[in-house]
């Protein structure tokens, strides 16, 4: 039975590293593609559900110029408690967005990551950014000015008068943009609309100190669909059609392999289409071009008659991936957060059936989150957490604890059908399982504990390697140890992030530790020199827990500690039962 409750852990532990190495989709090898090749639909990328909308009837001919006075560029700045932003003249494009998450994280970057804002595509000409005519300075928002509003209005030059509206919130990281296109001109004329974000496939060297979140992956969640598609920069391919939204997934460093910010383009009105692609860059000068990545969302404008108007709107999110926050936007905006498939990972969905862990992890992270709202700590809220989980599986510690005792009561009659039958395995088994059903003992009544906390163990995995909350979050942290302080110095002391795993490497050996000493409180079953060798398991799962986030060691070494005390109190229950029996007379 022991080995059974050992492999049953072992299976959990090893549960995790299939994930980290299988069901997280690992980069693709990197092709490089001929000078001038158009970039190609990606390997099973997703085809558009409908046919794209065919383009608008073009007028033959292009209406003549409108001269019309060019505003002056110009920059507002909108302050917030969630962010600092510079929205430029020129298209409304928003040129900084430094986030106020932990900290000053900026998530554009000029020249890098960064929009043209709303761009004008006509037929036979190049695409045109519009200078707007902005009505303020500045604004800023805060708990007494909650709203607040830039109003842009522009020409092409070519009759279209386009009104932009950007509307900001002091308690959200939306820029909600109402766009309003009107034919001032004499003949009838349509145009197609643009806002597209950009990110380099590969980041610049010479921006290796940038202290923002870092694109890695593409995202668009179709019409209809349970998962997003999820592609590298570098490996993925181009697309239009129809989309909830799409955007740039980013993670600080840009080493993860998912992404815990998100830049996020969310289109509204008819005649609007999503689109990505990967393009060459060239930076002039003779230098070599660099290889860019584009999301955006397209609108094609219908034929407008003199004096009429077309009216769109395309919200943006710039801000970290809290699944409370983006659950309430109501367009599938959470699905964005990885949380993996059961039992295929979501990039096998369009080919095997695969169940979304989403069910399991939000409950889990809304646990820990209400915890949190008491005692501001996620490291009390896992250890709040664990007790909880010990407490309503109690019953089933102590069935465990029952099955195991009489199996130990039953073991010198197993020991003897193992002599009898010792050349006949298949009898051996037969009659070994009849001896439990003779004396109901479940031989599996010890795993039920450790199986149980399963699906709650790989939940609180998922949500310490993908939730935002839980990034650079500390449980006890002393701060930055110097660099002359053997084997820590330069680590952070003690746990200041429950998504790294513990740099001093303390809590796995706690937990090694605290797994040997219940281990040697369990019954001993089976052969004595198999028990011996199981006490090796403590060893190994140090050594497999070294560098799996502090916080799920925290939790498996909690557990365990509260195994130990459970133990003890049913050890100390039964000595006072057996002494309140009434003895046997002689």
């Amino acid at each position: 039975m022991e080995k059974r409750a050992i492999l049953a852990a072992v299976l959990m532990a090893g549960l995790l590293m299939v994930y980290q190495f299988l069901f997280i989709n690992p980069e693709p090898k990197k092709v490089a593609s001929p000078p001038g090749t158009p970039a190609a639909e990606a390997p099973g990328a997703g085809k558009p559900a409908e046919a794209p909308a065919p383009a608008p009837s073009v007028p033959a001919q292009l209406p003549p110029p409108v001269d019309v006075p060019r505003p002056p560029e110009k920059t507002v700045i909108v302050d917030t408690p969630l962010y600092r932003a510079v929205v430029g003249s020129l298209g409304g494009a928003v040129d900084r967005w430094d986030l106020r998450y932990r900290g000053d994280k900026p998530m554009v970057l000029p020249g890098v990551v960064s929009s043209q804002g709303l761009v004008v595509l006509r037929t036979g000409q190049a695409p045109k950014q519009i200078s707007f005519a902005v009505d303020r300075d500045s604004l800023k928002l805060e708990a007494a000015n909650p709203q607040g509003e830039l109003r842009l209005v522009g020409n092409d030059g070519l009759g279209l008068q386009v009104t932009q509206v950007m509307r900001f919130s002091a308690d959200s990281y939306i820029v909600d943009r109402e766009i309003r296109v009107a034919n001032a001109h004499s003949v009838p004329q349509t145009v197609e609309l643009a806002i597209t974000w950009t990110a380099p496939v590969e980041w610049p060297k010479d921006q290796e100190a940038f202290a923002g979140p870092r694109p890695i992956h593409a995202l668009r969640l179709s019409m209809g669909s349970s998962w997003p598609r999820r592609e590298y920069l570098a490996s993925g391919g181009s697309y239009t059609g129809d989309g909830m939204w799409i955007g740039f997934e980013s993670a600080i460093g840009g080493a993860s392999q998912s992404g815990v910010y998100l830049t996020a383009l969310i289109p509204g009105g008819k005649g609007f289409r999503v689109s990505e692609g990967k393009r060459e860059e060239s930076k002039g000068n003779g230098a070599k071009p660099t290889g860019v990545f584009d999301v955006g969302v397209r609108a094609n404008v219908p034929v407008l008659a003199p004096g009429q108007a077309w009216d769109g709107r395309v919200r943006t999110y710039l801000g970290p991936m809290e699944y409370g926050r983006l659950k309430a936007l109501d367009v599938g905006l959470e699905k964005a957060i990885y949380f993996g498939g059961f039992p295929f990972p979501e990039s096998w969905a369009d080919r095997v059936p695969t169940l979304p862990m989403e069910w399991i992890a939000v409950p889990v992270l809304g646990v820990m989150r209400w915890f949190y709202s008491f005692i501001p700590n996620y490291g009390v809220a896992i250890i709040l957490l664990t007790i909880i989980t010990k407490v309503l599986f109690f019953p089933l510690t102590v069935k465990s604890m029952n099955s195991m005792k009489a199996m130990q009561t039953l073991q010198p009659q197993v020991n003897v059908l193992r002599s009898k039958y010792k050349n006949d395995p298949q009898r051996l088994q037969r009659e070994t399982m009849e001896l439990y059903r003779a004396n109901k003992v479940n031989p599996l009544g010890g795993c039920l504990p450790m199986l149980v906390q399963v699906p709650i163990f790989y939940a609180l995995y998922v949500a310490l390697s993908v939730s935002v909350e839980m990034q650079n979050a500390p449980f006890i942290c002393f701060g930055h140890a110097p660099r002359w302080i053997p084997l820590v110095g330069g680590h952070d002391l003690w746990v200041c992030d429950l998504a790294a795993y513990d740099p001093t490497y303390i809590l796995p050996i706690l937990m090694g530790a605290s797994m040997f000493v219940q281990q040697k409180m369990q019954p001993v079953m089976g052969d004595p020199r198999q028990a011996k060798m199981m006490l090796f398991m403590p060893v190994i799962f140090t050594f497999m827990f070294l560098n799996l986030p502090s916080g799920l060691v925290l939790y498996w070494t909690v557990s365990n500690v509260l195994q130990i005390a459970q133990q003890k109190y049913m050890e100390r229950a039964n000595k006072v039962e057996k002494s309140k029996a009434p003895k046997k007379a002689a």
